[in-house]
């Protein structure tokens, strides 16, 4: 890929980044490790303030997007950042024509190159697995006009096309020798697919979450843990680890058609915080594990039994909680970050200067553990915490109640306070409410706040912080 044609002010800003990124690489993950941007929410940080914190506080020096999204785009102009952008998948049938190909180009890249480091263009979003026929059949004559428009452009050399897959594309997975594409798609869709993108020096892209294929055997395996692994019959090769099962998997269906020299990218991949109470193996220290262990091995040069002496070019599944999103509650729970940019974990991916602004054992997100209402023992020890899924308004206006009350309540949560970190409405009023009710008679109603609030018997305290 070239390099963008900047002002020489911006080229030396750009240098300087990615000398000190390089300085606090301490893992290698440097060029090979990027993050999925969602927005699926509605108390996310102004792209621009998001753009700022990934080049200033992270290592992070690559971003994929779902959509074009004019706002953030725009975010990163002249951060260097790379930037991956995608055609949503009901427009891919209106972009299998040449015209309407550089139209949606003029609209959606060229106005920003090369200011934003716009590199790679996804048609789609897991397409195949919709099984929606004219969608599959538009998917590869999308991608090819598309990246006939690049030309016409001259911006081929710069953004490379491809479309990403969940593992739903294989019939066949395990043992992972065994692997194949879903017949009826391998030679009427994936074989040009893969001709293409070998033409185009692109990619293969999947999205391979070992979180949705786990159990509770298997806990250890996802999560790079000890276990004691996965013997491969057919190869005589032995699997320590999930990823690696699911890669290979992909690549032994690449190389059924054919394709075994594409390079495999990672579009997506990631492990939930919270879930639900009686979810196994979800939880911010697992989250922790998976993405700390996962950046470890794709960037270590160790490869996959099938693919050795590789690294994979990895975009964790994501850079915020997203908290519109539906289903569980894991879906809602996949950020490296909360939306005030403090993390949800650590994984080593902050510079040092960033790393020290925060305190060392950030407040977790206070989980509601429900007991049962009525009288209780006077050595029974009770909270009051917000409920999850609570409005982020009515716990302000929560805390506004509490401080209005009663001063003391709420010192602790001012700038310099033992709990003023993490700096969010929710662990503001987690505390706040709590205070309330430790000074009350406590009753259930004086945790109930208009239903956003519940009493637990889990201590929400952390460090200095003490409930």
């Amino acid at each position: 890929m070239g390099k963008p044609l900047m002002t020489s002010l911006s080229s030396s800003l750009v240098s300087i980044f990615l000398l000190l990124a390089s300085a606090f690489n301490v893992l290698g993950v440097e060029g090979s490790i990027g993050v999925n941007y969602g927005t699926v929410a509605d108390d996310l940080p102004p792209p621009a303030q998001a753009a700022r914190f990934l080049l200033e506080s992270t290592i992070i020096n690559r971003v994929r997007l779902f959509d074009t999204n004019t706002e953030i785009i725009r975010a990163f102009a002249h951060t260097g950042i790379a930037i991956t952008i995608t055609v949503p998948n009901d427009q891919i049938p209106l972009l299998t024509k040449l015209g309407s190909a550089e139209e949606w180009l003029k609209s959606n890249v060229q106005p920003y190159v090369p200011a934003t480091n716009i590199v790679r263009i996804l048609v789609g979003n897991e397409v195949i697995s919709t099984e929606n026929k004219l969608l599959v059949a538009s998917l590869v004559p999308a991608m090819k006009a598309l990246h006939t428009a690049l030309v016409g452009a001259s911006l081929d050399h710069r953004i490379k096309i491809s479309t990403p897959h969940s593992l739903g594309i294989l019939s066949d997975s395990s043992p992972p020798s065994t692997g194949r594409f879903r017949r009826g798609y391998a030679t009427r869709i994936l074989k040009p697919l893969l001709s293409f993108l070998r033409a185009t020096n692109s990619p293969f892209m999947i999205n391979p979450y070992p979180f949705f294929g786990f159990s509770a055997d298997t806990l250890d395996y996802a999560l790079f843990r000890p276990n004691s692994g996965v013997f491969d019959e057919n190869t005589k090769l032995f699997y320590t680890n999930m990823l690696d099962g699911q890669l290979d998997a992909v690549f032994s269906a690449m190389k059924l058609l054919g394709f075994s020299d594409i390079e495999i990218v990672i579009a997506e991949t990631g492990w939930p915080s919270q879930g639900e109470p009686s979810q196994l193996g979800v939880d911010a220290g697992s989250a922790a594990q998976y993405n700390r262990n996962l950046m470890r091995h794709v960037t270590s040069g160790a490869g996959t039994p099938l693919m050795p002496n590789r690294t994979f070019e990895t975009y964790i599944f994501a850079i915020f909680n997203e908290d519109l999103k539906p289903g569980p509650t894991c879906e809602r729970n996949f950020g490296l970050f909360r939306p005030d940019m403090t993390p949800v974990y650590d994984i080593g991916i902050l510079r040092a200067k960033a790393k020290a602004s925060i305190p060392t054992n950030p407040a977790p997100v206070p989980v509601v553990a429900p007991v049962s209402p009525g009288p209780r023992g006077p050595e029974e020890k009770i909270w009051c915490l917000p409920k999850a899924g609570a409005d982020v308004e009515a716990l302000q206006r929560n805390i506004d109640y509490v401080c209005g009350l009663e001063v003391e309540y709420c010192k602790p949560i001012q700038e310099g306070g033992e709990c003023f970190l993490p700096n969010t409405v929710r662990a503001h009023a987690s505390f706040a409410m709590n205070a309330y009710y430790q000074g009350t008679e406590k009753n259930d109603y004086d945790c109930d706040f208009e239903q956003t609030a519940a009493v637990s018997n889990v201590d929400p305290s952390y460090g200095n912080c003490k409930y």
